[in-house]
C-alpha cells in the first residue's frame, strides 16, 4: 500500500479500503497508520444524532458533518469523526477533502473496542489540529468529557458532565448549551 514514490500515505490506505467489502454501518478509520473498523450501535447512533440534531438549531447543515474523512497531525491520520462542525466559509481542498484547520468542534461517542483511540491519539491529534473544543460522549461511564484550550498535543481545559446535565458549551467557539438527558447508556 504504497504510492509510486513507495510510501505509506493515507489517500493509498483508504484507496485500498475502498475496494473491501466492508459492511453497512460500519464506520472505517485510520489512527496512527492502523485501521479501525467499528460497526456503530443503536446507542452510538441515537447520541450522535442527537448533538447533530442540537447543533442544527445554530448550524446550517452544510456545517455539520458526520463520518466523514478528515486528516489530522500525526502519522497517518484520517479520521472520521462521529460529529464535526467546520468553520463558516470553510471549503474542501483541490482533493476534496476538509481541512483540519477549519474544524470548530468534534464529538466523538464511545465504542468499546476503540475508546482507546478516543481518549489518546486522536484527543492529541485533535488538540495539535488546534480544534477549539472535543467532547467525548462516554455511554459506558454515563458522562461527557469536554475537552477546551487545546496546547500542544492535549487539552488544558476538562469538564465532566453526567448524562442528564446540559453540557454548557456557550463559553466556546460552539456557543450552544446541548442537553444529554436523552442520551442513552450502555
Amino acid at each position: 500500500m504504497t504510492d509510486e514514490g513507495g510510501e505509506l500515505t493515507l489517500d493509498v490506505m483508504f484507496e485500498h479500503l475502498e475496494k473491501l467489502p466492508v459492511p453497512g454501518g460500519t464506520r472505517v478509520e485510520i489512527v496512527e497508520g492502523n485501521i479501525f473498523f467499528s460497526p456503530q450501535r443503536d446507542t452510538h447512533s441515537e447520541i450522535i444524532l442527537d448533538i447533530v440534531e442540537q447543533l442544527r438549531a445554530k448550524y446550517p447543515r452544510k456545517r455539520v458533518k458526520s463520518d466523514v474523512r478528515i486528516d489530522y497531525p500525526g502519522h497517518l491520520n484520517g479520521f472520521a469523526t462521529d460529529v464535526t462542525v467546520m468553520a463558516e466559509g470553510a471549503e474542501k481542498t483541490e482533493g476534496g477533502g476538509w481541512r483540519h484547520q477549519d474544524v470548530e468542534f468534534v464529538a466523538e461517542v464511545i465504542s468499546k473496542g476503540t475508546a482507546a483511540n478516543d481518549y489518546g491519539p486522536k484527543k492529541a491529534a485533535y488538540a495539535l489540529a488546534e480544534v477549539p473544543v472535543y467532547v467525548i460522549a462516554d455511554p459506558y461511564q454515563g458522562r461527557c468529557h469536554i475537552y477546551t484550550h487545546p496546547k500542544g498535543d492535549d487539552y488544558t481545559t476538562e469538564t465532566k458532565v453526567a448524562f442528564g446535565d446540559d453540557m454548557d458549551l456557550t463559553g466556546t467557539v460552539v456557543g450552544l448549551t446541548l442537553a444529554t438527558d436523552e442520551f442513552p447508556r450502555d
